[in-house]
């Protein structure tokens, strides 16, 4: 798979290859530059290595070099993380980085983005799950579809912002990777920041307190409106794991989604 691209490229292999469900990734070297080559081998991906070329390394990883499925990006080789702040005593801060990334992300630029798909188009697993087990989902539904009827601030989103999508890159900060190709409010992408479920804290009622001050605060959102997107996205996102059959992540995202309901109502 990676033999065609390192010849046409000339890189040199560093490191062992990374397999994820979308893509082939291997550390190279182009040139004195380290590198990650990225194959992509699903749809998703593929939309997506076009968008973080379109950003240009302006909050994202830079790419160096961009061919059908395959890409060359600059490597992350900065020591932090961003989940490791967040569970050790630097949960605010990470919060603000994800924004501050985000920020630049969603600017404005000077060329048209490539093709994009609507927000609301994502909410097809939501609307199934309603249907089918009512609750909460119904209640993530509700919100879902009341906020998409009205969109405000319509940007190109990231559409899967968590904290190890924020990568260190050393000198030039804290930088993106692996978006989807997504248009909708902006208030969709901050969501995640609050209940990725990847995060054992994310659903300690303490920290969805405060972490719904700081990121309403560092993204410029109301409060109320962000507590509506977690309670959309959470339901969304548990509508997906039901559908992988992963019952127990489903739970802890309407979980995510019933603190978001209670502060709304509180």
């Amino acid at each position: 798979m990676f033999e065609t691209w390192l010849k046409r490229w000339a890189l040199v292999p560093d490191g062992e290859p990374i397999i994820t469900p979308g893509s082939r990734l291997l550390p190279v070297r182009m040139g004195d530059l380290p590198a990650m080559l990225k194959v992509a081998v699903d749809a998703e991906e593929k939309f997506g290595n076009l968008l973080i070329t379109w950003w240009d390394g302006e909050g994202a990883a830079r790419v160096y070099a961009h061919h059908g499925d395959a890409l060359v990006l600059e490597r992350a080789e900065g020591d932090r993380s961003l989940m490791h702040m967040a569970l050790n005593g630097q949960d605010d801060e990470a919060s603000r980085i994800l924004c501050t990334a985000l920020a630049r992300l969603h600017a404005p630029r000077s060329s048209s983005p490539p093709p994009l798909i609507p927000l609301w188009s994502w909410f097809a697993s939501l609307r199934m799950a309603a249907e089918q087990q009512g609750g909460t989902y119904l209640l993530s539904l509700k919100a879902a579809e009341a906020l998409l009827a009205e969109p405000q601030d319509v940007v190109v989103l990231h559409g899967d912002m968590h904290h190890d999508n924020v990568l260190d890159f050393g000198p030039r900060g804290w930088l993106a990777i692996d978006p989807k190709r997504v248009i909708g409010e902006r208030g969709f992408d901050y969501a995640n920041l609050i209940c990725n479920p990847d995060l054992p804290t994310a659903n300690d009622p303490q920290r969805f307190k405060k972490q719904i001050e700081v990121v309403a605060q560092a993204a410029g959102l109301e409060h109320q409106r962000l507590l509506q997107w977690v309670l959309a996205f959470a339901g969304l996102s548990a509508a997906w794991f039901l559908e992988d059959k992963d019952e127990l992540a489903a739970q802890g995202q309407l979980q995510a989604a019933e603190l978001a309901a209670f502060m709304l109502v509180g």
